[in-house]
């Protein structure tokens, strides 16, 4: 499987994949690439109705040279720890980005959020947070707002006046019934239109339909919700010892 940075041929090859409707996994077949590879790629540079390949080939390489001037600039970062391997990390956490992007969270946000989570306490304060993404406080501060209002990040105390953005177990589920609760307002907002419009016309007609829809779906989301919150909070099962020995064979 080739390495490296994709080339500008291959950029074009993507292209011309999304113009046929092809999934992320058969374009990253037909180049030999991982899959994450290509929706990294592609959700990085305007998603998949506003890929271009020039385009995404000049904002690589600018983004490049931006992280070579920012390198230059940074003292040599702090070993990882448990002995995590940094680069390795430094690449799921790009991973995880792009997977939150692709469900419709906005790209600060989803780096945001990424960087939280990769963390063991949980939770970084706005300076860590600018130090670690390399951007204005300005940007942190308009993803944290975000994340805080789709119930992502919770704010906590911290030294000399400061604040801790956290990310912790419960947080999912909060966020998830902040979604149930968005859900059921659309559904309520659908409702009265059919007033306005009137009974039993096309348009109200269609309202109705799109509220019981989301009735449902909101009802679900909450129901499912509060059935695994458990999950959030268990203890993860000990991953099985590869270093066991073999078992034997039948044979004497």
């Amino acid at each position: 499987m080739p390495g490296g940075r994709l080339t500008q041929q291959e950029r074009q090859q993507i292209a011309l994949g999304l113009a046929d409707g092809l999934a992320y996994a058969e374009i990253a077949r037909r180049l030999d690439r991982p899959t994450s590879t290509i929706t990294r790629e592609v959700m990085r540079n305007g998603g998949p109705t506003a890929y271009r390949a020039d385009l995404a080939h000049r904002a690589t390489a600018h983004r490049a040279r931006r992280r070579r001037q920012a390198a230059s600039r940074r003292t040599e970062a702090p070993p990882q720890a448990h002995g995590r391997d940094a680069e390795a990390v430094r690449a799921y956490e790009e991973v995880f980005t792009t997977v939150l992007m692709a469900s419709g969270m906005p790209t600060m946000m989803a780096r945001v959020l990424a960087c939280l989570c990769l963390t063991d306490a949980g939770s970084l304060t706005a300076s860590e947070l600018v130090r670690h993404l390399q951007v204005s406080p300005a940007s942190v501060s308009k993803a944290i707002a975000f994340l805080e209002s789709q119930g992502f990040v919770r704010r906590e105390p911290a030294e000399r006046r400061r604040e801790r953005y956290v990310v912790d177990d419960d947080v999912w589920y909060q966020s998830m019934m902040a979604s149930a609760r968005s859900i059921t307002q659309l559904a309520q907002t659908a409702r009265q239109g059919v007033g306005v419009l009137g009974p039993h016309t096309p348009a109200a007609s269609r309202l109705e339909n799109i509220a019981r829809f989301a009735d449902s779906v909101s009802e679900s989301i909450a129901r499912a919700a509060q059935q695994a919150r458990d999950v959030l909070h268990a203890k993860p099962e000990p991953l099985p010892d590869t270093g066991a020995a073999e078992p034997r064979s039948g044979r004497g």
